[in-house]
């Protein structure tokens, strides 16, 4: 029987989330306790088992105020249906494409072997650049929006590719009605008033890739010569985001962010969240490393320690936040009252059928992680996916057909976690990567637990 609820403790807070609905309640500790034995139709069990710590009267009374939040939807929703769609071919409504397979650092956790992606180094031609584009138009059938995601490596490295195909793209928006996101994700060395100021004429949303404090960065992401980095794309990332309407990240309705990663070396990784937020930039992301059989990686060991520094993040963004120094950390960012919508929630980015990454020859893989990796190329530019059946199957691996999200509570926030990751571990897409999981439930439990006391504190505002 497939987990209706969950229940967690957060620094003296009860907090019940409603699997299915994603109702979120924050609840007193009675009401904490009934539901280890409240099933939604067993009052005089919960009465005859409690009553010897609550008073009888409160029992019925607060099971009265479960049965509430039952008949709004909100407590032991039905479960939900796959929807008939993922059993059609999907449409493609996003593309990576990997314009430079070559880099100019050498990051220590890089899962792309230093840009390369295990293959010669080489850069995306822009007549692969426009085939690419070609082939999101057609292939996202009735779809208007489109995104589009320049990749690496370093894209910065291949401005020529960038350059072309932005131009190409605002060409066929016109000819065709779509309406293209662009996005580039860069390391920064090759930010430049030149290039910043195109990236903001062309309305790119940008990732900018640091770890934090000067010590973990230039430990984690040298150059090529094996030299710090972080002097060098601290300055430029100051330089771009004051570009932006004076430090506004949302600048001309797109997004501007830093993306750190942790690694077994800095498990104290709030130091260097903290530590970009005091360098002035608001609007942060820390990912845990992936790495299997490296000394950089995370063992099941490491969980208590991971899971003891998430406490202590979430506590330092909640004293930021009542200072009136507050910060966007996009792990913690959730919307409890609108959530994604149920294919969102059941297969999560949508490798391999809506996302689709194009290497720098033109070849297509499921996403960026699994380029380069054998028995995962999917088809070509020139002819679409061809390879239907790899691609249906990645439609179909979302949460009710991984025998171990089933029945886990996060299955709807996670929708499964990264394909990429489980075929790391597991050489299979539809077995996940345990640790992974830990980890973001882990992740997820804090966010609930944050957006629970903003809403809380807004009402008593």
């Amino acid at each position: 029987m497939k987990a209706k609820i969950h229940k967690f403790e957060q620094n003296g807070t009860y907090i019940l989330l409603d699997i299915n609905s994603g109702a979120v309640h924050v609840v007193d500790r009675m009401i904490y306790d009934l539901m280890d034995t409240f099933d939604g139709g067993n009052e005089e069990e919960v009465v005859r088992i409690w009553s010897g710590t609550y008073a009888a009267e409160d029992i019925r009374e607060a099971l009265s105020e479960l049965h509430e939040l039952m008949e709004a939807g909100e407590l032991f929703a039905p479960d939900i249906d796959v929807p008939p769609t993922f059993r059609q071919t999907g449409l493609v409504k996003s593309l990576c494409l990997m314009v430079a397979q070559d880099c100019n650092l050498r990051c220590k956790y890089c899962f792309g072997d230093g840009g390369s992606y295990g293959q010669k180094r080489a850069v995306m031609t822009p007549e692969i650049g426009r085939k690419a584009v070609d082939y999101l138009i057609k292939a996202s059938g009735p779809r208007k929006h489109l995104e589009l995601d320049f990749f690496g490596g370093e894209p910065l490295m291949n401005m020529k590719t960038v350059k072309a195909v932005t131009e190409y793209v605002r060409r066929r928006e016109k000819e065709t009605g779509k309406k293209f996101k662009l996005t580039m994700t860069t390391n920064g060395m090759l930010l430049n008033d030149e290039n910043i100021q195109w990236l903001n004429d062309n309305d790119f949303a940008l990732v900018l890739s640091l770890d934090g404090r000067r010590e973990v960065h230039d430990a984690m992401r040298p150059d090529a010569g094996g030299h710090g980095s972080y002097d060098r794309v601290i300055q430029n990332f100051h330089r771009c985001v004051d570009s932006r309407r004076g430090g506004d990240y949302d600048y001309r309705g797109v997004y501007t962010y830093l993306r750190g990663t942790y690694t077994k070396k800095n498990m104290d990784f709030t130091k260097d969240v903290l530590s970009m937020n005091d360098e002035g930039f608001d609007i942060l992301s820390m990912e845990p490393v992936v790495m299997k059989d490296s000394p950089l990686g995370f063992t099941e060991e490491d969980l208590p320690r991971i899971r003891e520094e998430y406490d202590r993040l979430t506590e330092a963004y909640m004293k930021r936040h009542r200072e009136g120094k507050g910060f966007f950390f996009f792990h913690f960012n959730m919307d409890l009252s609108n959530g994604p919508c149920v294919a969102k929630r059941l297969s999560g980015c949508g490798a391999g059928h809506e996302y689709v990454a194009v290497a720098e020859n033109g070849d297509l893989y499921p996403c960026h992680q699994f380029v380069g990796r054998e028995g995962y190329r999917i088809g070509h530019v020139d002819e679409g996916i061809t390879d239907h059946a790899l691609s249906q199957y990645f439609r179909e691996s979302h949460v009710l057909n991984k025998p171990k999200c089933r029945d886990c509570w996060s299955r709807f926030f996670c929708s499964g976690g990264c394909h990429a990751n489980a075929d790391l571990f597991h050489g299979d897409i539809r077995q996940p990567y345990e640790v992974g999981c830990e980890i973001q439930k882990k992740r997820l439990e804090c966010a609930i637990y944050v957006q629970a006391l903003l809403a809380l504190e807004k009402e008593d505002a």
